[in-house]
């Protein structure tokens, strides 16, 4: 058991399990599955009924399951990384060890959580989530999420070949 607890899982096993995600959280505890509205959970508690009306009328008691929903994640990922994991697992490439990685990590950052709260949750919000209950406007953001991709990946394949 613990072999099989170590070694990397096949994708459809993770697959299946992050989609019973979703219908878990909605039907035991009345949430959607995403992870982008933990940005705005912080930044209402940074600006303390402060600043826009996004942030100052968000409901920051009801909003506090988002944070500890992520703070699980990144536990979960740590446990499994350094704890069961066989194999040693580089947290962050060699590039990004310095004052210019960690500038391009945080700016990144930045554009990866503004984007998505602009288009109103993240990749897997949308894709996992958003398409489940059968939104629209999630389907459409996860096709262009796709075209965008590949447009990308072999842009860069085009350009370095």
């Amino acid at each position: 058991m613990q072999e099989y607890i170590m070694a990397p899982w096949p994708w459809w096993v993770a697959g299946i399990l992050i989609g019973l995600v979703v219908p878990a959280m909605s039907i035991l505890a009345g949430k959607a599955f995403g992870i982008s509205t933990s940005l705005q959970q912080m930044g209402a508690m940074c600006t303390a009924g402060r600043g826009p009306s996004y942030l100052r009328d968000y409901d920051r008691r009801a909003g506090m399951w988002t944070l500890v929903f992520v703070i699980g994640i990144f536990l979960g990922g740590f446990i499994g990384t350094y704890f069961l994991s066989a194999d040693e697992v580089e947290f962050l490439p060699a590039s990004f060890h310095s004052l210019s990685g960690a500038w391009r990590l945080l700016i990144g950052g930045f554009l990866i959580g503004f984007g998505a709260r602009y288009a109103g949750g993240c990749t897997s919000g949308h894709s996992i989530t958003g398409i489940a209950n059968l939104n629209w406007p999630s389907l459409v953001a996860t096709i262009f999420f796709f075209v965008g991709g590949l447009a990308v990946t072999w842009g860069a394949v085009l350009l370095a070949g």
